[in-house]
């Protein structure tokens, strides 16, 4: 089984940066690996459309660089999804829309192996991950399982409620709160920099680390450092760069309206 570059990060305490992809095209994960600057890489597998045989081959070409790889999925067929796209060979998973406790306990089970220890719900199943059958079901294949680091988004008014029992199921890695989602579900769509969504925010973060659990943080196109030095005064280690379509759409809008106004007649 293949080492878990996130998992031995988040084992030795150290800090992480990631960016996170729309597009299950191999070549832009490479172009990713090139930079030599990530240690894991995000497909947003809720949002783009995809196939099985895209995750396999997402995950070899992260394979390429020293990185580990990411998928967030939806909250319905999440079993079916995390464990393939695990078997497929990417090693880390985001399950969304997480509200109650045992949502997250569900999360957890689903990716852990179905052995007495583990108490989880993931079989023995001879996949990519595996080597298709060399170590199907083997001691190997349950410590990698072990060391997929689970995330969860915490972004409704029901998880930031439910945040203290939430965030003490044992196997939770890293949370990272959803803005967008949480100040829909207060009745303030589209406002994420509403004072009662950012008391949210800062409430996941200081629990989540009181928990000895990872608080992720994404940023925009337009963070700033000291954006960046305001979360690591909190606590925070790990960072998220905004996805490729938001970049491009940024960079498209700003000089292409630099264009259109010098050449306006």
């Amino acid at each position: 089984m293949r080492k878990n570059r996130l998992r031995e990060k988040i084992r030795k305490g150290e800090p992480t940066v990631s960016t996170r992809l729309l597009s299950i095209w191999p070549g832009i994960v490479e172009i990713v690996g090139y930079t030599g600057i990530f240690d894991y890489v995000e497909f947003l597998g809720e949002y783009a459309p995809w196939d099985l045989h895209d995750l396999e081959n997402f995950a070899r070409a992260v394979e390429l660089f020293d990185m580990s790889s990411m998928i967030k999925i939806d909250q319905n067929n999440r079993a079916f999804i995390a464990q393939r796209a695990l078997g497929a060979g990417i090693q880390n998973v985001l399950f969304t829309d997480v509200r109650t406790p045992e949502d997250a306990l569900e999360c957890v089970r689903i990716v852990r192996a179905e052995t007495p220890d583990t108490r989880g719900l993931n079989g023995a199943a001879s996949r990519r991950n595996t080597g298709y059958f060399l170590e199907s079901g083997k001691p190997s294949y349950v410590e990698a399982m072990n060391d997929v680091v689970i995330a969860i988004m915490i972004e409704k008014k029901e998880a930031v409620e439910n945040l203290d029992e939430i965030l003490s199921i044992e196997g939770i890695d890293m949370v990272q709160f959803g803005p967008n989602d949480y100040s829909m579900s207060i009745g303030h769509p589209g406002e994420r920099s509403h004072p009662k969504v950012k008391e949210a925010e800062l409430k996941t973060i200081a629990m989540a680390l009181e928990k000895g659990i990872r608080p992720r943080v994404e940023f925009g196109v337009n963070y700033t450092p000291e954006d960046v030095k305001k979360y690591m005064d909190l606590g925070v280690k790990d960072f998220n760069l905004p996805n490729e379509g938001r970049i491009i759409y940024e960079w498209l809008k700003e000089h292409g309206s630099e264009i259109r106004e010098l050449i306006r007649p």
